[in-house]
């Protein structure tokens, strides 16, 4: 992350909320990016600290980071990504308003590799149930309290993609978080990016995840899954591309993420599309065309 981490760090050092504790773990990178973080510790040796020793992941990186915290307050930005100025002031300002809730986040932005605006990230308020149709929390944007993360258990190294979506549906188990009107973070999408380099992990552990809080994978997650394992599209740059196949498909997909609720999933995998849809599906796919056997 040689290319980034020098943005990543001015973003927090730039921020106007004075009470920053701010920890760097580096599990061994074999690029210039230590030596980058190395540079500005230098200079801001009250500021920053710097552990650098191997781990079995981000979600293990997170943990070490987790435990040498002090702050009441807990947030963690990867090494690509950037805050907006006075998203910690922002955030603190929320949690300090709502004691109620366990953490806050806030609207981002996807960035390129040229810090180029992509699209805005489809954040949405929070609810328990719409989460576990999809991961509307921008990651850099979240702030949590420490001490409910702890109690929580933290970061999963069970995980090593989703380990962001599994820590949300575990703590909407027992907490409420809050959306914020507010601009805080820049979420960077570039092709090396472990999103989109690991997407058959990605699904994996997201079904894991939502099997084990929620009892369900819903259609939405099979049928993303299921488009994938057919075509390889990162269903980001490479947008999905809806077709009769992967709708049959993500039937057998589901079933087997839903083995022990399939019934459930065929309800749902069969109110998604209409008669009329089903037909123009089926009469668009090649065997219909080739065959002439298209439904009138």
């Amino acid at each position: 992350m040689e290319s980034y981490i020098a943005k990543t760090i001015e973003s927090v050092l730039g921020q106007d909320y004075p009470n920053i504790e701010y920890i760097l773990v580096d599990g061994g990178s074999t690029d210039r990016t230590a030596e980058v973080i190395c540079e500005f510790v230098t200079r801001n040796p009250e500021r920053m600290r710097l552990i650098v020793e191997p781990d079995g992941g981000v979600a293990e990186a997170l943990e070490k980071g987790l435990a040498a915290a002090k702050g009441e307050i807990f947030a963690y930005i990867n090494a690509d990504d950037t805050y907006f100025p006075g998203a910690l002031r922002t955030a603190v300002h929320w949690l300090q308003s709502h004691p109620e809730v366990a953490g806050v986040y806030g609207n981002a932005y996807w960035i390129d590799d040229d810090e180029k605006r992509i699209d805005t990230y489809p954040t949405e308020a929070f609810d328990r149930n719409t989460l576990g149709e999809s991961c509307y929390i921008c990651q850099p944007t979240c702030f949590l309290r420490t001490e409910t993360l702890r109690a929580v258990g933290g970061f999963n190294t069970d995980y090593q993609v989703a380990f962001d979506y599994e820590l949300w549906l575990r703590l909407a188990q027992t907490h409420q978080l809050l959306r914020i009107e507010a601009l805080l973070a820049n979420s960077r999408m570039h092709r090396s990016n472990k999103t989109l380099r690991q997407r058959t992990e990605g699904f994996e552990e997201a079904s894991r995840a939502l099997r084990k809080y929620n009892g369900y994978v819903p259609f939405r997650w099979a049928h993303s899954y299921a488009s994938f394992l057919l075509d390889q599209r990162d269903q980001f740059f490479e947008p999905l591309r809806p077709s009769f196949t992967k709708f049959v498909f993500s039937l057998i997909v589901g079933t087997l993420l839903n083995w022990s609720s399939p019934i459930r999933f065929w309800k749902e995998w069969a109110g998604v599309m209409s008669l009329g849809a089903f037909v123009r599906r089926w009469n668009d796919t090649w065997v219909a065309r080739r065959l002439g056997i298209g439904i009138r």
